[in-house]
């Protein structure tokens, strides 16, 4: 019988998901998911090959599943940060840096896209985890109008401009030592855009 990580069958899938987790997050990143093979996560997570299957029986559904949970994670950061300022403003403020924070964490992985690397079905998926973050911005912009600290526009058209600006990887991979100075930039842009009143 395989080993048991942990003192019951759910700490065990737990420990085995994270460690798998931490070996992707690593790999995914020094050389790109086209090279990543389960025998070699399962290796570099000090787990059996039969055991990683049994939780992801392919790479793919092993992505997604990372995808997934790093997402929900980020939700939760998100939406604790956001809901710890009462004024809209702030809430925005907020949203921005969080945003190109974590941006700023995760470098791009080498390789294929990917969009191009994985099936339509299982790509949708994982862009599926974008609507709670674009919801949360959503309700951001709705209450700032609410409160009557910027004007109303249509949120379709505010949304795309604003996760466009904020996902453009430049912003972050500037010089070293000034992030800082470019995400409080990013943050000024953001509220003139929406109308602010600060």
């Amino acid at each position: 019988m395989p080993k048991i990580l942990g003192e019951s069958l759910e700490a065990h899938r737990r420990e085995v998901r994270s460690r798998v987790f931490d070996v992707l997050r690593a790999q995914l990143y020094e050389r790109g998911f086209d090279a990543i093979t389960l025998a070699g996560v399962a290796s570099a997570a000090g787990v059996g090959r039969t055991a990683l299957y049994n939780h992801f029986p392919d790479k793919e559904s092993l992505l997604v599943a990372f995808v997934e949970d790093e997402a929900a994670q980020y939700v939760t950061r998100l939406t604790e940060a956001v809901e710890a300022q009462a004024d809209p403003v702030d809430q925005l403020a907020t949203f921005v840096r969080l945003q190109l924070r974590v941006l700023a964490e995760y470098h791009m992985p080498p390789g294929t896209a990917l969009a191009s690397a994985l099936a339509p079905a299982a790509y949708r998926r994982i862009s599926a985890h974008a609507d709670p973050i674009t919801d949360r911005l959503r309700a951001i912009l709705a209450g700032g109008v609410d409160l009557g600290r910027w004007p109303a526009e249509d949120p379709d058209v505010l949304i795309p401009m604003i996760t466009a600006a904020l996902g453009n990887r430049t912003l972050v991979d500037g010089p070293a030592g000034q992030l800082e100075e470019v995400v409080e930039a990013a943050v000024r842009f953001v509220l003139r855009a929406v109308g602010a009143t600060v």
